[in-house]
C-alpha cells in the first residue's frame, strides 16, 4: 500500500497540470525534443518563446506537450525558432551590423543595445552576448543610420569619457521582465523577482521578518554559478548582478515593496507552528508507581550535585612533610630528652 502511495505522489508532482502521464516534461527533455542548446531553451523561456508551468516538485519550470506540439508544427521549425534565440558576441556582432568592434562597444555602453546575457571566459573577462535578431533590426531601421556611420554627438562622447557603461545595468532590467515573465500568477515569485537584484541587507530592510524573507528566498533566481562561491569570478557576477546606482536600487526597493503587501495579502508566509504547553501540568506530582521523584526534589538534588561531585572527584589534598627539625623538636645532633627506659632504668626505679 505503501508503494503504490508513493507513486501516485509522484506522478501527481510531475504532472501539475494534468493528470495524463507524460503531459509535461523537464526542461532538459523539453530542449532536446525542439532541437535547441540549454542556453537557447533558457532565452527562449525568458523571451516568452516557450511557455512553461511551476513544478509543484521543485524540479524548475516543466513545458506541456502540447506547447512542444506547437511550436513543432511553426512555419521554418526547427531553425525559425533558433533564429529567435541565437546570441553572439561583439565581434561577431559588429560583422552583423557592418562597423567595427569599438564603434559597437561605445554604442552598446551609452545603452542603445542591450544585451541579454553574459558569461566569463577563462581570462575572468565579461563577454556580453546579443540577440542577433534584435541587431538585425536596429541596423535596418534609417534612424539609426547616423549612429552606424557617423560620428557621435558631442553628448554621448562626453558620456564615454565620463566613463559610462550601461551593459550591466540594462542587461539586469532586461533579466527583470525574464524573472517577471516566469513568476506567472504566483505573487511570491512576483516579489522574489526585484529581491534578486538586490543585496541581502536591503532586502532586510524591507522584508524584516525572518519567516517572509525565507520564503521570499526559495522564489529568489540568480544567474549560474562561475567559480567556487568567494572566487574573484564568483564575486564578479555577483557585482553585474546586483543593482549599484542610487535610483536603481530605489525603484527595485519601491517595486519589492508593494509586491511584498500583495503576496502577504494573497498567502502569508509558512511559519512553525506554535507549541503549547499546559502551564498546570509542569508542576504536578508524578502518580503512583512513576520511578520518578517530584519536580522540586529533582532540582534541590541537581544543586547538590555538582559539590557533590567535586568532592568525590577531588584529589587528595596531604600535607607536605614538615623539615626534620621541626618534626623531632631538636637541633640535629642534639639526643633526645625522652627515651625509653631500658633495663639499666628499671633496675634503679626498683631500688629506689
Amino acid at each position: 500500500m505503501s508503494g503504490t502511495t508513493i507513486t501516485h505522489e509522484s506522478a501527481s508532482a510531475l504532472q501539475p497540470a494534468s493528470g495524463n502521464p507524460g503531459a509535461s516534461v523537464g526542461r532538459s527533455r523539453a530542449a532536446s525534443e525542439l532541437g535547441l542548446k540549454r542556453r537557447e531553451f533558457e532565452l527562449a523561456v525568458g523571451l516568452g518563446h516557450i511557455r512553461t508551468l511551476a513544478d509543484d516538485g521543485g524540479g524548475g519550470c516543466r513545458v506541456e506537450r502540447a506547447e512542444i506540439e506547437r511550436l513543432r508544427t511553426q512555419e521554418g521549425f526547427p531553425q525559425a525558432l533558433r533564429d529567435r534565440v541565437e546570441a553572439v558576441g561583439t565581434r561577431q556582432a559588429a560583422e552583423f551590423m557592418r562597423m567595427t568592434t569599438v564603434r559597437f562597444t561605445r554604442l552598446a555602453r551609452l545603452g542603445l543595445l542591450v544585451p541579454v546575457a553574459f558569461y566569463l571566459n577563462r581570462y575572468r573577462a565579461v563577454v556580453w552576448l546579443y540577440l542577433a535578431d534584435e541587431l538585425r533590426q536596429f541596423a535596418a531601421d534609417e534612424k539609426n543610420t547616423s549612429l552606424l556611420t557617423r560620428p557621435l554627438a558631442e553628448t554621448l562622447r562626453d558620456q564615454l569619457d565620463a566613463g559610462v557603461d550601461l551593459r550591466p545595468r540594462n542587461w539586469r532590467g532586461r533579466h527583470l521582465g525574464f524573472l517577471l515573465r516566469q513568476a506567472a500568477d504566483d505573487p511570491w515569485a512576483q516579489a522574489a523577482a526585484p529581491a534578486s537584484l538586490l543585496d541581502p541587507l536591503q532586502i532586510s530592510e524591507i522584508v524584516p521578518d525572518p519567516y517572509e524573507r525565507a520564503h521570499l528566498n526559495r522564489h529568489r533566481t540568480r544567474p549560474q554559478p562561475h567559480g567556487a562561491p568567494g572566487s574573484p569570478a564568483a564575486d564578479l557576477v555577483e557585482h553585474l548582478s546586483t543593482a549599484q546606482d542610487a535610483d536603481e536600487i530605489a525603484w527595485l526597493r519601491a517595486d519589492l515593496a508593494q509586491s511584498m503587501r500583495e503576496a502577504r495579502a494573497h498567502r502569508p508566509a509558512p511559519r512553525p507552528a506554535p507549541h503549547h504547553a499546559d502551564p498546570a501540568s509542569r508542576h504536578l506530582a508524578p502518580g503512583p508507581g512513576s520511578g520518578r521523584r517530584p519536580l522540586g526534589d529533582r532540582r534541590r538534588a541537581a544543586d547538590r550535585r555538582p559539590a557533590l561531585d567535586s568532592r568525590r572527584h577531588a584529589p587528595e589534598r596531604r600535607r607536605p612533610p614538615e623539615p626534620a627539625r621541626q618534626r623531632s623538636g631538636r637541633r640535629p645532633g642534639q639526643r633526645s630528652a625522652r627515651r625509653s627506659p631500658g633495663l639499666l632504668g628499671r633496675l634503679f626505679r626498683r631500688g629506689a
